[in-house]
């Protein structure tokens, strides 16, 4: 993770007027195509005070992370106050939201996905220093589901499932080219509706050796974050 300065109201002031205009430059000119310096002189401040803010183009690509999770955290909190709301309908507002919030950004969002085989890249959706990040979009899909009646190990797995779904679809978003990206949109919408009815076969009880060697492959690759609540040991079996 990168490390910023101590949040003052001048300081938080500057530091937003420099992330805001580096995302600019990223959206009109390209992520490569952008220098600091460019940074620095579209924001009206000195090399060295963008440099003090976002040692690199990178804290600022880490920075729009947090800010987008935010900003998803916050819709997703606001729509499941609604309590009529089903699980297809919260799943499709929490995977639909995300996507309106990057609508404008889908170039950048392959920046994203450019380090995902440096796993000691600061950006790469799979290492560690994005895995605060990455801990926070998987809790969204946990509160989607929470009240459904699953089973402790389908409810540990489901949401990882649905924020690989989301990891996927974005990968796709990037590439759409259809108006308002309106094709992703429908996978979006086909994908939940099977997921859901999928969900009465998951839960069968004979399927509870597959969960479990599933739960044991995340565990053992760190890929299970826990939400707060008792860790499920999968049974060992005879």
């Amino acid at each position: 993770m990168f490390k910023n300065a101590a949040p003052t109201e001048k300081g938080e002031l500057t530091r937003n007027t420099i992330l805001e205009s580096a995302l600019q430059l990223f959206r009109d000119k390209g992520f490569d195509a952008t220098t600091m310096r460019d940074v620095a002189t579209q924001a009206g401040v000195a090399l060295g005070a963008a440099y003090y803010y976002f040692p690199s183009k990178e804290a600022i690509i880490q920075a729009y992370y947090e800010v987008v999770q935010s900003e998803h955290n916050r819709r997703v909190a606001d729509a499941l106050s609604n309590e009529d709301m089903d699980l297809k309908e919260r799943l499709q507002f929490v995977m639909k939201s995300k996507l309106d919030i990057v609508q404008k950004d889908r170039k950048l969002l392959g920046v994203v996905f450019r380090y995902s085989g440096e796993p000691d890249h600061p950006l790469s959706c799979l290492g560690s220093a994005t895995a605060q990040t990455r801990r926070e979009s998987i809790e969204v899909f946990n509160r989607a589901i929470a009240g459904e009646r699953l089973p402790k190990d389908l409810q540990q797995l489901l949401p990882i499932a649905l924020w690989a779904l989301q990891m996927g679809v974005l990968i796709l978003f990037i590439y759409d080219d259809s108006p308002h990206q309106k094709r992703t949109r429908n996978l979006v919408e086909g994908a939940l509706d099977l997921t859901v009815r999928f969900l009465s076969l998951a839960k069968n009880p004979l399927l509870k050796p597959i969960r479990n060697k599933v739960l044991s492959l995340l565990r053992e690759t760190d890929l299970l974050p826990n939400f707060g609540l008792p860790v499920f040991q999968p049974e060992k079996q005879a």
